[in-house]
């Protein structure tokens, strides 16, 4: 994806409604896109400034003298994925993991409103070796009600849940707040509202004794040719956010990573330098899946980025990995990946 939005989900009531909504928002993305896609900016200085060498895997969690469960922040440690069918079942990650041999240690699901922790998929996700990544979306939702503490009865049982789970958890809320297709977003939402919203609810998971989040601050690439503005003003502080997560995909076969995300990536870097996941992407069959796959993995080790999510899933149109070049170059490209560095 050059500058636009995602398809990442969001629920809103029930799954139909759900999807017809974001239907709808990635209806109103491919007109940026088009806009977008004659803007491209390659930023090899950039590239270079930000290159780190490759890591081993995760160990593992360990908590500290705190009490808190960090997660490691070596460059390129996480290789997740969103398949079809989670929270509810875990049969998609699975069916991902035996078609590219790779055991994701990130696993994404997207939470309505008042939706509880879903703990016994949470739990399915750590025995196998994954996190569990929950992208809290406020669909319809005064986000001033929240920052006023109206939701917080829901947010404190949040909060408890996780604790009692009692494993790291990566959480997200309002995720691609920049762009302008979201009930959260700019243009629906005033950043300082957005931002009080933030820090409220870290504040009430903090007071609730739950220190095994990891608070994932999830923008999307940005371009304000394409109406996707510089997420600054949404920043809620370094103190509120332990990792940057960036959304964006591969729509053209002229699409790099450079050009997809390497704007962006410079343009967070300017304020600040928490660790950056790519908490979405993936590539559509007409840009050429296999060597997209190639350009993430390469890209991830080039800029020293945490890791990706690839979204495989088939919301609005199909970015699962289907043919078999697009799973042989996946399979080829995470062994790499995941070799470690001597």
């Amino acid at each position: 994806m050059t500058s636009t939005q995602s398809p990442g989900r969001h629920r809103q009531g029930t799954a139909g409604q759900a999807r017809r909504h974001r239907h709808q928002a990635r209806r109103r993305r491919r007109v940026a896109i088009a806009a977008a896609t004659v803007l491209v900016a390659v930023t090899a200085a950039a590239t270079a400034r930000y290159a780190v060498g490759r890591s081993a895997p995760p160990a593992g969690p360990v908590a500290r003298q705190d009490g808190r469960i960090p997660l490691p922040t070596k460059a390129g440690s996480y290789l997740g994925v969103y398949p079809d069918g989670v929270p509810a079942s875990y049969t998609g990650v699975r069916s991902f993991g035996a078609a590219t041999r790779v055991q994701p240690d990130v696993v994404t699901y997207y939470s309505g409103w008042q939706e509880p922790f879903q703990a016994s998929f949470a739990a399915t996700a750590s025995r196998s070796g994954a996190v569990p990544l929950v992208q809290m979306n406020p669909t319809g939702v005064s986000i001033g009600a929240i920052a006023a503490g109206h939701y917080d009865e829901y947010l404190r049982a949040y909060a408890a849940a996780v604790h009692r789970y009692g494993h790291p958890v990566i959480l997200s809320f309002g995720h691609e707040m920049n762009g302008y297709w979201y009930s959260w977003a700019s243009g629906h939402t005033a950043p300082a509202t957005f931002v009080a919203a933030w820090q409220h609810l870290v504040n009430v998971f903090r007071a609730a004794g739950t220190s095994n989040v990891t608070w994932l601050w999830t923008v999307n690439v940005f371009q304000s040719q394409a109406g996707v503005s510089s997420p600054r003003a949404w920043w809620p502080g370094a103190s509120y956010v332990t990792w940057v997560g960036l959304d964006g995909y591969y729509y053209t076969a002229a699409a790099r990573f450079s050009s997809v995300f390497g704007p962006a990536i410079a343009g967070i870097r300017a304020w600040t330098r928490k660790p950056i996941l790519i908490a979405e992407t993936s590539a559509t069959p007409a840009a050429g899946q296999p060597a997209k796959i190639a350009d993430l993995f390469a890209g991830i080790r080039l800029y020293g980025l945490l890791g990706f999510v690839w979204f495989d899933n088939d919301t609005n149109q199909d970015w699962r990995l289907t043919s078999p070049a697009a799973i042989a170059s996946f399979r080829r490209s995470a062994q790499l990946y995941r070799r470690p560095t001597p």
